[in-house]
């Protein structure tokens, strides 16, 4: 009797599986909602315009678990904790090529996109703009195309933005300096422009502009900067003019400025930016004596000067600052520029 009963409940069980499927894998995935379904929807299109990928990130990217594929978290709705949605894309170093399509748009509750070091390549859908929780977008390291994304403008959530290493053109906007942003790479792109005005609007902790042609002067709002940031990089933009006279009304830890086209003294305020432990002035047209000021910065680490026109006495602290002081105009000093180029040093 016992057996009777198995045999038939094991006849049913299998019938069940035959028939009905679904009902023995839905507990091993959550539940469907509108959401995930147009995660799934975004996903596929993502994975048809993918060309490579050789380290198989996406080879998991198949049936409607979307919760399951590599590189995709999902957590509660922020405005429903009893919805799982997709909060996080984090396809970092996964060498694929491809690019972005308008369904990515579909993933409304968005919180970071990391695509870092990646052969992605065309333009930044315009559907981002439904993106309105987005805080996080690194998409550094790829082969992007085509002006500044104004879409990115549009993202009031964003906090932290990593464009670097591409080959976006044409001029900054200014907008960009009116988000609420906390970090801004930019650096190593094709951005010819000048730099906005609007610059010291930014409450930005970290700005990194580098290897750009940003030509034009450092703009006067620069020093509004001086509640919030801690690290600027101007380096290798084309930048000319002298440093804002105010300067020390930042509290900047880091101030690279090296290889551009200054002009002028460096100035006794930097005496001032007590907090400043990376000064980089290196490959500039400086001149005029290097203010003793620069001593008395107690946590100054790195001093870099070199290939500018300073004249007059060494500060004697900077012998313990990495001291190369080659191509300047110091008298008795070796590997310096020739009388020739120091009487005609730049204004």
């Amino acid at each position: 009797m016992k057996n009777s009963y198995l045999n038939l409940l094991c006849f049913w069980c299998l019938l069940c599986l035959l028939i009905f499927p679904t009902l023995f894998c839905q507990a091993s995935r959550p539940l469907s909602n509108p959401r995930l379904d147009n995660a799934y929807t975004a996903f596929q299109a993502w994975k048809r315009a993918i060309q490579s990928d050789p380290m198989e990130f996406t080879s998991n990217w198949s049936g409607p678990d979307v919760c399951n594929y590599s590189g995709v978290y999902c957590a509660s709705a922020p405005d429903d904790p009893q919805i799982t949605t997709v909060a996080g894309i984090d396809l970092n170093h996964g060498n694929i090529a491809g690019s972005l399509p308008e369904e990515l748009g579909l993933l409304t509750d968005l919180a970071l996109i990391h695509l870092n070091s990646n052969r992605f390549s065309g333009t930044i859908p315009e559907s981002f703009n439904n993106l309105q929780l987005l805080y996080e977008l690194d998409l550094s390291n790829n082969l992007f195309t085509g002006f500044f994304p104004s879409v990115i403008l549009s993202l009031p959530s964003l906090k932290f933005l990593d464009l670097r290493f591409n080959q976006f053109e044409d001029s900054v906007p200014s907008a960009l300096f009116d988000l609420k942003l906390d970090a801004l790479f930019i650096n190593d792109n094709k951005f010819r422009s000048s730099i906005p005005d609007n610059m010291g609007n930014s409450p930005v902790s970290v700005i990194v502009l580098a290897n750009n042609v940003l030509d034009g002067s450092i703009p006067s709002s620069f020093t509004n900067m001086g509640g919030t940031l801690d690290e600027i990089n101007l380096m290798s933009t084309g930048l000319s003019g002298s440093f804002p006279p105010d300067i020390d009304r930042l509290s900047l830890i880091v101030y690279d400025v090296g290889f551009n086209n200054l002009t002028g003294p460096l100035s006794e305020n930097f005496g001032e930016i007590k907090t400043l432990e990376q000064l980089h002035v290196s490959h500039n047209k400086l001149s005029g004596n290097i203010p003793a000021s620069i001593c008395s910065l107690p946590r100054l680490l790195n001093f870099t000067y070199s290939n500018n026109y300073f004249s007059g006495d060494l500060p004697p602290c900077l012998k313990f600052l990495g001291n190369d002081y080659s191509q300047n105009c110091f008298l008795g000093r070796p590997s310096q520029r020739s009388t020739l180029e120091c009487s005609s040093a730049p204004a």
